[in-house]
């Protein structure tokens, strides 16, 4: 996995108590932002509701199956891969009756 490098606004306490953080662990600024968002994520993405919206997002073609992976796991996001094929199929199939 590699890094992107991201610009983005942060309220002014938000980074001072970031700096502060990052002086007492004797760490940087990017490192404690980060580990606040995989703590965040780690949190949300055991909440049914997200990983229903994330699933929608793939089902619709917004996110990539990569991505689903991570949020749900392997073996979930392999499942949902297949019934996508299978309802893709149905959908084909009904086109292809409803043109006879």
């Amino acid at each position: 996995m590699g890094n992107t490098r991201v610009n983005f606004r942060l309220p002014s306490d938000l980074v001072e108590k970031a700096d502060v953080a990052a002086e007492i662990t004797h760490t940087n600024r990017t490192e404690i932002i980060k580990e606040a968002l995989q703590h965040y994520f780690e949190e949300i993405e055991d909440d049914e509701r997200f990983q229903e919206a994330v699933v929608e997002l793939y089902l619709d073609d917004q996110i990539e199956f990569g991505l689903l992976q991570t949020f749900i796991g392997r073996q979930d996001a392999e499942a949902i891969r297949a019934s996508k094929t299978l309802l893709e199929q149905g959908e084909e199939l009904a086109d292809d009756l409803a043109e006879l």
